[in-house]
């Protein structure tokens, strides 16, 4: 039989990814961490992590483990929201979002899910895929608004991941400038090579590396100036004469001073999609399968094509 609770300083460790990490979340000592996962290992007869000065790495066996564990904690939260709310007279639903898709789509959505179901406790969480994910793996939030970059998406039919992904939009990266730049001729499209000299400004990390590899597609190498978090913020150094920003346009802000050109393909796109616990049931699922709904139809609003992969990878030549 496996101990649960063994389980979960294993699933700790491999989030935390070494045993002292792990100690400091679960206030024990390391030495402790360690005791417990090579109890779990001689119950199973196998080991459950490579251990190594670098830290520990899971083993096949301790992936699955791992993969339980999740699943395992996910019911558990699930049961405890069930029996809070059994004594409670509203229903409490969770929703994370990152903030530009939030700001877009979640608005228009809400105003009549609200109308319908007064009786709703509704959380909005802003978070970026990468927790808002976890969140709706393990049970903290019913319902989430992500994209993800060039690749598969983070979740496919018949996986490990418990979680079903419904695509929405391609949502391109637009070029902004400033109105006065002489390649700002509104109705025009840009290519990569004839930027090559400019400074870029970026509102967000993770499309650097996106934007690189375009770059490289293209034959240049494109020079970073900022790489911020916010896209306002971004924008507001493009009306500074900072640089040329990166922006999807859903993230775009209408000012007078900035014009936004889209990218001749192959270009970058960010893939805007829902995602739902696999493990959803009762009056709580319906209720964000509603919701999603309710998103899926305020995403035709955006007029973009639904896809869940990028352009085909081939260089552009310079015009």
């Amino acid at each position: 039989m496996i101990d649960v609770q063994r389980l979960a300083v294993l699933r700790e460790v491999a989030k935390q990814g070494s045993f002292n990490r792990a100690a400091a979340t679960l206030h024990c000592t390391a030495s402790a961490v360690s005791q417990q996962v090579a109890a779990l290992e001689r119950s199973l007869g196998a080991p459950v992590v490579e251990r190594s000065t670098r830290g520990v790495t899971l083993t096949d066996a301790g992936r699955v483990l791992v993969e339980a564990a999740d699943a395992i904690a996910a019911e558990l939260a699930d049961t405890e929201q069930r029996i809070t709310r059994l004594t409670a007279e509203r229903t409490a639903l969770t929703v994370a979002t990152f903030a530009s898709g939030g700001r877009r789509l979640l608005p228009g959505a809400l105003g009549g899910f609200v109308a319908d179901h007064p009786e709703v406790e509704l959380t909005i969480l802003e978070a970026e895929p990468e927790d808002s994910l976890p969140a709706v793996r393990e049970g903290r939030a019913d319902l989430a608004l992500a994209y993800h970059l060039d690749g598969p998406p983070p979740s496919r039919p018949g996986d490990r991941s418990g979680l079903d992904w419904t695509p929405l939009a391609a949502d391109p990266l637009r070029v902004v400038l400033p109105r006065a730049h002489p390649l700002a001729v509104p109705g025009s499209t840009l290519h990569l090579a004839e930027l090559a000299d400019q400074r870029w400004i970026l509102g967000c990390r993770k499309s650097a590396g996106q934007l690189a590899r375009f770059g490289a597609l293209a034959g240049v190498e494109l020079r970073i100036s900022c790489t911020a978090t916010d896209y306002d913020f971004a924008q507001s150094l493009v009306r500074a004469g900072i640089g040329i920003a990166l922006i999807p346009r859903i993230g775009l802000t209408d000012h007078p001073d900035l014009l936004s050109l889209p990218l001749a393909e192959p270009a970058p796109h960010r893939h805007l999609g829902l995602v739902l616990s696999r493990r959803r049931r009762g009056h709580r699922a319906r209720l964000a399968e509603e919701l999603a709904a309710r998103l899926t139809a305020e995403s035709a609003t955006l007029a973009y094509t639904r896809t869940d992969g990028p352009a085909s990878p081939q260089a552009t030549p310079a015009r």
